[in-house]
């Protein structure tokens, strides 16, 4: 899909299992690559980035299968080097996967060749070189200074002593290097150059070498001492914890739309520091609770969340969620201490004070904060994602802010969660539609508008539309040739419908836009695709909380086609002549019901053989034949439909 439309929701409950942690999957499968022994890995995360390593594993003869029934893999490690000595590696924007396997390769005595997708080759890879060069690895640079690609020579490696790498740039250079070091066999010490970002990505590859056997001495944040004299060894089974950085989603989807929502992967035993975003959000007041296993939030009984100030260094993919959660809070946030954001899979400030503001917030960009101001109400909006996953699971939760979201390139989630807006969908609650369709003079507007009465829900009477761009344009003084402007009026359109009563900002039209000249016009721009397309996404944002009734042609089959309640709504023609006969009887208007039967019959046969959408009942409608009903059946027939 180029893109995916969201509707607006009501609220989210439920409860996610999550994929397993990216961060875990690749130092995992990397290090058993390393390691002596066979491991199996349980919970291994499947998407693009994990492919990638995966692939580089195969390609540098390092033997792995996968059991698919219990989705497990078996890695047969090389006990310190890798079989293939040459070889040309293509990692695609896989960061995990390209810094460490940098750090072995270049210690691995082969030839290597390694590049990725152009972003990739605009992420910083300098201060990651540099480390190796001190030890004697020749690592070239194929293209920028600086940047990916890379051409790795076979050299030779003087080990011990001491590596300085910046810290402040990206803590993978230093996961590189710590996972990389045993390989040579000399106790080596490493010293980070300036504030170490991320420490808990640190944290998380010290745990797991120290699960493979590898213990390094760490004194404070500062120096790292990789013992000499060591191996790994593989452990045997290893199970992957669930991505907490991926649960951010859906606990912040609790704290804003109600909850509860939990997340089953993740608790108070995971080593991942993302995990702390649950302690962020009950600073904005969510309430939340946290298992062995597992976390659950649900929004503050006080109301909206608190506005905040933070440092958030310590959970940078995390923070992002954060970002977007400052939508629904009661003031100015500020995001500190995201440097980092920089040099990730796109510059996700600016990114995000990018989106932020398209969706109606302030947002002020720093060189490593953000500040954002919620605004009154939210926007709707086409969020575009830069081929950054996080930008575009974040941005879902727009939609729990009672508007549509549409979501831009949504398939560049498969790096680290392909089902993400399945399970997103399986929580979030949409704001209800009944849509009621069906042939002309079938009683659609009457008991459309009762029907939105009784359930205290908005009205659109999506016939009168073109109507009112017609009479719109009548009054801008907009030619009828100017397709562009007609679809700009379309997209804006200040209308509202009351039960037989329709007003374009605020004034009652009703009777206007049955003029000659608004029938004409309407004929005209009803065949114009901007028009069409303009009315589409307008027709969906009168879809608002707490829900809709609307009717009119396609109400089912195109424009809301999620509606939880469809009816198609008919009567035999001969029974909707006499009830447009009777309407034109009382207004005063001639009519001869000859020639009325004579009209629908041929516009039901127009509609039904139309190329797009014809008028048919859908497999998932209701069909109501009001035949030998009157209103007041009809009306309680959909009511009980709708409650249900």
């Amino acid at each position: 899909m180029d893109f995916l439309d969201l509707p607006p929701m009501l609220g989210a409950r439920g409860c996610v299992r999550l994929p397993g942690s990216k961060s875990i999957s690749n130092r995992t499968l990397l290090l058993a690559a390393l390691a002596e022994g066979k491991t199996e890995i349980r919970d291994l995360l499947a998407s693009d980035d994990i492919e990638r390593m995966l692939d580089a594993l195969r390609a540098l003869g390092i033997e792995w299968s996968r059991d698919g029934e219990s989705d497990t893999y078996r890695v047969t490690g090389g006990a310190g080097t890798f079989p293939v000595k040459h070889a040309d590696l293509f990692l695609g924007n896989a960061g995990t996967a390209f810094r460490p396997l940098t750090a072995a390769l270049a210690l691995s005595g082969g030839e290597y060749r390694l590049s990725g997708v152009p972003r990739m080759h605009e992420r910083p890879i300098g201060d990651l070189v540099d480390g190796l060069r001190q030890v004697g690895a020749d690592v070239r640079y194929a293209g920028t200074e600086g940047f990916p690609p890379l051409h790795i020579l076979p050299a030779v490696i003087r080990p011990g002593g001491v590596v300085r790498v910046r810290g402040d740039v990206s803590s993978q250079f230093l996961t590189a290097l710590l996972m990389a070091l045993p390989l040579t066999g000399v106790e080596t010490t490493i010293e980070v150059v300036g504030e170490l970002i991320s420490k808990p990505y640190i944290s998380i590859t010290l745990e797991l070498m120290k699960r493979f056997g590898v213990d390094v001495r760490r004194e404070g944040w500062a120096r790292f001492v990789v013992p000499g004299g060591v191996r790994y060894r593989s452990p045997g089974t290893v199970f992957v914890e669930g991505d907490a950085s991926s649960a951010s989603y859906f606990l912040a989807a609790g704290a804003i739309g109600g909850g509860p929502v939990r997340v089953e992967g993740v608790g108070r035993d995971s080593i991942q520091g993302d995990v702390r975003f649950a302690e962020a959000l009950s600073t904005l007041g969510a309430e939340i609770r946290v298992g062995d296993n597992w976390i659950e939030a649900e929004a503050s009984r006080k109301g909206r969340l608190k506005a905040f100030d933070l440092d958030l260094n310590h959970i940078p993919d995390a923070a992002m969620t954060l970002a977007v959660a400052a939508l629904f809070t009661d003031g100015p946030c500020r995001l500190r201490n995201i440097a980092s954001w920089r040099v990730k899979e796109t510059d996700r400030i600016a990114a995000m004070a990018t989106e932020l503001r398209k969706v109606g917030a302030t947002v002020e960009e720093g060189a490593d904060y953000l500040c954002v101001t919620p605004p009154d109400e939210l926007t709707a909006a086409a969020i575009d994602t830069y081929d950054d996953h996080r930008v575009a699971m974040c941005f879902s939760l727009v939609s729990l802010g009672g508007c549509r979201v549409r979501i831009n390139d949504p398939r560049c989630v498969n790096k680290t969660f392909p089902t993400y807006f399945e399970r997103f969908l399986d929580i979030a609650q949409p704001v209800p539609v009944v849509a009621i369709d069906g042939p002309s003079a079938s009683g659609k507007g009457a008991v459309a508008a009762r029907v939105a009465a009784a359930l205290g829900y908005h009205y659109l009477d999506s016939g009168s539309l073109y109507r009112l761009v017609a009479l719109a344009a009548i009054k801008a003084g907009v030619s009828f040739d100017d397709e562009r402007s007609l679809a700009e009026l379309a997209a804006g359109l200040p209308a509202r419908f009351e039960p037989a009563r329709v007003f374009l900002a605020d004034v009652d039209v009703t009777d206007a836009i049955r003029s000659e000249d608004c029938s004409a016009g309407a004929s005209r721009v009803a065949v114009m695709p901007d028009v069409r397309a303009a009315l589409l996404d307008r027709q969906r944002d009168y879809r608002r909380v707490p829900g809709l009734v609307a009717e009119g042609r396609d109400m089912g089959s195109v424009v809301f086609s999620d509606a939880a309640t469809k009816i198609f709504l008919t009567a035999t023609a001969e029974t909707r002549a006499e009830r447009r006969y009777k309407q034109l009887m009382e207004k005063g208007m001639a009519a001869n019901m000859e020639s009325l039967l004579k009209d629908l019959q041929d516009r039901d046969a127009r509609d039904a053989a139309r190329p797009v959408a014809p008028l048919k009942k859908l497999p998932d409608a209701v069909l109501l034949d009001t035949t030998e009903l009157d209103i007041d059946q009809a009306v309680g027939f959909v009511l009980d439909r709708a409650r249900s």
